[in-house]
């Protein structure tokens, strides 16, 4: 989807100093930013309330926000050493994520909006995983990939500009990467969240030990779904085989199982991003998102990327989980575009389409 662009924003030749909020799941987060310099980025995180159930209570994460969200800001502000006065416009992610999450944060950057006199830019929060990589390694080429991997998304984007021009390839037909590791977790006995658990073991066993399926990668399945990801029946197929040796009385190998887990995932998430590169001749791939921390993602797209002759940009794992600073990098790069501002009646969407970049 491209949107309608005007002149780019700069006041007196100063790139737009951005408050970016984030809100729609479990992390309060503020920061500012300006062109592609971060000064401040702050996290106020719910997981610990939510571990006990397990997984993540939209009604507890929603009331976190509450608390958190005022003094997330006065911290961000206070770390940057701005105040409220010096804002140019407010960022803020309306979408995709938990209604009632998305709610407090959008509202609350209304309020500031309104208060203050500022552009509002209510942006996608998937392609903020992408964004937030320029306040690391600078502005993305003309013609990216970027591979967004999270407990709630997996997608595949062509970024033409991180700003304006961005299309979806391909998405995960159900489970996504991180919310498979976290099932995985489960069977495996592991405290919650089960993703980091899964990766630390992965580490320690063999990734060649079980022959766990690659879904949507054989040739017919490639002819309709080239780019699209599937991990329920890998999830299953664990299952399955942890079952059986359950039944006949015989040891789990823990770590033999998430490593060969571990690996089915990485494989299939590089393999089709690679051939994704190759056949939109695309020589940089962005990849981000939660689960762009996994070391097995890491290592084997470093390596393979290599191969490839595409240059691999992973973001430290600090910007990897929900953050302010990813909302804030997208809302500068909006700014300094000159795309037009949302308007103060903006909702929420808990499933934003990714050709949406801004509301």
């Amino acid at each position: 989807m491209r949107c309608q662009v005007f002149p780019p924003t700069t006041l007196g030749g100063v790139e737009p100093l951005i408050l970016g909020l984030e809100s729609t799941c479990d992390e309060t987060g503020a920061a500012l930013v300006r062109g592609t310099e971060l000064l401040a980025d702050v996290v106020a995180s719910s997981m610990d309330e939510h571990a006990r159930f397990g997984g993540i209570v939209p009604e507890v994460a929603s009331r976190a926000h509450l608390e958190a969200f005022v003094p997330t800001v006065e911290e961000a502000l206070s770390r940057a050493g701005a105040s409220l006065s010096d804002i140019d416009g407010i960022a803020v992610a309306s979408g995709p994520g938990l209604v009632g999450s998305l709610t407090v944060g959008v509202a609350a950057a209304k309020a500031l909006a309104l208060a203050l006199d500022k552009p509002l830019y209510g942006v996608n929060h998937v392609i903020g995983h992408a964004a937030v990589d320029e306040l690391v390694h600078g502005p993305m080429p003309e013609r990216t990939m970027a591979l967004v991997v999270s407990g709630g998304h997996t997608s595949l984007l062509l970024v033409n500009d991180i700003a304006t021009d961005v299309v979806e390839l391909g998405h995960t037909l159900d489970d996504a990467a991180g919310e498979a590791f976290d099932k995985v977790g489960r069977l495996l006995n592991l405290p919650y969240p089960g993703g980091p658990h899964v990766d630390r073991l992965a580490r320690e066993g063999n990734p060649e030990a079980i022959p766990f399926p690659r879904a949507l990668t054989s040739a017919k399945a490639m002819q309709t779904h080239a780019y699209d990801f599937s991990f329920s029946g890998l999830k299953t197929a664990v299952a399955r085989w942890i079952e059986a040796r359950e039944e006949s009385g015989q040891e789990i190998p823990v770590a033999d199982v998430a490593a060969s887990f571990a690996a089915a995932v990485a494989d299939v998430l590089v393999e089709k991003t690679i051939a994704a590169c190759r056949a939109n001749d695309v020589d940089t791939l962005v990849i981000g998102g939660g689960f762009s921390a996994n070391s097995q993602l890491r290592e084997l797209a470093a390596e393979r990327c290599e191969q490839a002759g595409i240059d691999v940009r992973i973001p430290p794992i600090r910007y990897c989980t929900d953050n302010g600073a990813m909302i804030a990098a997208l809302g500068s790069a909006v700014a300094r575009r000159g795309v037009a501002p949302s308007e103060l009646s903006i909702g929420v969407d808990s499933s934003m389409p990714l050709g949406t970049i801004t509301v």
